[in-house]
Formats: C-alpha cells, sequence, structure tokens
C-alpha cells in the first residue's frame, strides 16, 4: 500500500476546495479584481489591533483560560444583551481558534461514526466536508429557488431526517445564497428538532449583516433554555478580523465542560494577546459593524443594479451576508465559468459547485469592497456575458 492509502479514508475523501482552486488560478495576476474570498477588503481597524499590541507589549504570552479570559466572555455577554436583547451568563461561551473551530468542536460533540448530519444547500463547504472528515454523514437539503427568492422547505428537511440524524446545521443570513429565514421558519425548524430529538447546530455569524432589519432573526429569540442548539460564530466578519482565527460557542451553561475539554485537546486555547483585541471589538466596535453594513449594502445595489441590466444574470437580491449568488443564462458549468471569468475578464468569483447540491449554476461574487473596484468589477462582467 502506499503512505496516502494507510491514511483514514475520511481524511483522503477530504475534498479540495472548489474557491480555492479558482484562487490558485488568478491570485497572482496584474490587476485581477478578487471577489472570490468571503471577506472584505478593509484591514481590522486600530482601536482593536492596538489592544492586542498593548497586551503583546505586556507580555501576555502564556498559557491561558482554556474557555477563554474572563473578560472575553464577559464581553460576549453584553454583546448578546445589546444586539439580541437577551441576558446571557458568560458561562455560556466558549472562546474558540475561529468559527471554523467552533464547527469542528460541535461536531466533535454531537456526530460520528455514521452518523447524519442535515444541512441547507447550496452551503459553505466547509462544514460538509468538516463533518465527513469527522466520521459523520452530511445529508444535503436543497432550499427553493424561484422568482420570489430562495426559500425552505420544512418538508424537504423533514424527508431527509432517518433514525441515524443527530443533528440539523441552519446557517442563516446564508453564505452563499444570502437567504435569511423569518422567524416563522426558524420556529417549524425548531419544533421538528424537537420532535424528533436532533441538535441544531446554529451559524448565525452573519445576523448582523442584514439589510431588513438591524439584525436578522435569530434562534434564540424564540427558544428555550433547555433547547439542544449550539450557536457557532466569529469574529472575522463583523470586526475585519478573519486572519486573527477567533470565534466563539454559545452553549448551554451545563456543557461548559465539555467544550473545554474539547478545546484542550484540539488547540488548547486562542492566545491571550488576540483576546484582549476581540474583547474590544464587542464592547467598542458598534458603530464599526454598522458602517460595515451600510458598506456592504451601497456595494450590493451598486452590483445588482449593473448586472441587472445585462438581461444575462439571474439573481435574488441577498436580504442577509455580503454575496450575490448569481446564474448567467446559458451557463451550466460554473467551475469553467469561473475559470474563464479569471482569464478573460480578470475578476475572481467562486463557482457555485463549490457550495454542493443546488449551487452548480450558480456563481458567487464577495460584494464587501470599495465601490470603485466592484463597479470595474461588474462592468467587466457584464462584458463577459455578451461576449459567451
Amino acid at each position: 500500500m502506499t503512505l496516502i492509502e494507510n491514511l483514514r479514508a475520511e481524511a483522503r475523501a477530504a475534498p479540495e476546495s472548489g474557491i480555492v482552486a479558482v484562487m490558485n488560478r488568478g491570485r497572482d495576476r496584474d490587476g485581477m479584481i478578487p471577489l472570490w474570498a468571503g471577506e472584505g477588503d478593509l484591514p481590522t481597524p486600530a482601536f482593536i489591533t492596538d489592544a492586542a499590541a498593548r497586551a503583546l507589549a505586556g507580555g501576555e504570552t502564556f498559557y491561558t483560560w482554556q474557555k477563554g479570559i474572563p473578560e472575553l466572555r464577559q464581553a460576549l455577554a453584553r454583546y448578546y444583551i445589546r444586539h439580541f436583547g437577551k441576558s446571557v451568563a458568560e458561562q455560556e461561551f466558549i472562546v474558540t481558534g475561529s468559527g471554523m473551530h467552533a464547527i469542528q468542536l460541535a461536531l466533535d460533540a454531537v456526530a460520528g461514526n455514521g452518523d447524519e448530519v442535515v444541512y441547507l444547500s447550496p452551503a459553505w463547504p466547509n462544514f460538509a466536508a468538516a463533518a465527513g472528515v469527522a466520521g459523520a454523514v452530511p445529508v444535503a437539503v436543497t432550499l427553493d429557488q424561484s422568482g420570489n427568492g430562495w426559500s425552505c422547505d420544512i418538508g424537504k428537511i423533514e424527508a431527509a431526517i432517518t433514525p441515524r440524524t443527530k443533528a440539523l446545521f441552519v446557517n442563516t443570513p446564508s453564505n452563499p445564497t444570502g437567504w435569511t429565514a423569518d422567524r416563522q421558519t426558524l420556529q417549524a425548524i425548531l419544533d421538528l428538532a424537537r420532535e424528533r430529538g436532533l441538535w441544531i447546530i446554529a451559524d448565525e455569524i452573519y445576523s448582523l449583516f442584514h439589510y431588513g432589519d438591524s439584525r436578522a432573526p435569530s434562534f434564540i429569540d424564540i427558544m428555550a433554555d433547555e433547547d439542544r442548539i449550539l450557536f457557532v460564530n466569529s469574529f472575522s466578519k463583523n470586526w475585519s478580523m478573519t486572519g486573527w482565527r477567533v470565534g466563539w460557542i454559545k452553549v448551554h451553561p451545563c456543557l461548559q465542560q465539555v467544550f473545554e475539554n474539547l478545546v484542550q485537546y484540539s488547540t488548547s486555547g486562542v492566545a491571550q494577546f488576540m483576546q484582549r483585541g476581540a474583547v474590544v471589538a464587542l464592547d467598542e466596535g458598534d458603530a464599526f459593524i454598522v458602517e460595515q453594513v451600510e458598506r456592504a449594502r451601497a456595494a450590493r445595489d451598486l452590483v445588482c443594479g449593473i448586472l441587472a441590466a445585462t438581461g444575462r444574470a439571474r439573481f435574488t437580491v441577498p436580504q442577509g451576508a455580503f454575496y450575490l449568488f448569481f446564474a448567467v443564462d446559458g451557463i451550466t458549468d460554473s467551475r469553467a465559468a469561473a475559470f474563464d471569468i479569471v482569464d478573460r475578464a480578470n475578476v475572481g468569483l467562486a463557482p457555485g459547485t463549490a457550495f454542493g447540491p443546488g449551487g452548480e449554476a450558480f456563481l458567487r461574487l464577495c460584494f464587501h469592497r470599495r465601490l470603485d473596484q466592484l463597479e470595474e468589477a461588474a462592468h467587466r462582467l457584464a462584458k463577459w456575458m455578451k461576449s459567451v
């Protein structure tokens, strides 16, 4: 047997990222406008980086609390009071080494060894891949798409549940579609989870990137204290901290020790000086979030207007997050199209094939960038559409 054949089958089966494949095609090209990754173009603001730098200079470089420093967990509690109107104890929070790490720990806690986890697709690909690596079986339920936008059919979720199903993964507002569940849909999902004895892994990372009310509806609005819900989240999007790799899980207080143990045996905690920056982000960053959302709203409207004018692009204006998930008439292979757009338009998009069932004909454009770049990128895309 070869070396690779001696690895676990789950590790060998971990897929290459379809997003990174396109990025590798075009990342070094002059004049490339990169709209493929899920991040904005603003660096972390100084009020956050300065706090981390002060802590680093002050010698906060030793082992620290596995579950996160008390000051950060207390700041998270204050954040939830302000934005969700719910009093939350600091014992409900575990600091993680990114939102992705939070998802991995949630999966470690509830599924594995052939258990099934149902998720809504098109979806950010990392969840399904992480479930597979953990030994679980990801089961896709496709969102419906029509002239009225994206929607979730609860009956399809119910039909996908089997005796092996352990959890439902729900990302709203959604990456990549921008679909945002209303309160009634969340209630129907929660009722189903209660009836079947399932966990919900709630990815609400884009809750504040919502173009209706000040935030999107949340399971927090409707849940009871004993509901089986694990909330996974990250500092990446709200505060331009994608490279920091700091996130959190919100759990019932009785689960804190279990998740602290899972942190111990994975990363052993997040660097204390980075946590100091995260504290300041939470306590002083609300105005920055408002600016970010308004900037993204203007960018969304600009891009949608230019692409709609081509008569070739089909899309639903996203209710949340900061992606436009669009199809082009006559294009069925989005992976080939994404490579062609890199080569001929010098614009980087993520192919819908990377986002699983239901996404094959679409392309994802991250519009969380400055307007002049987006305008140029949209006009390049419009020109490309006319040529194919």
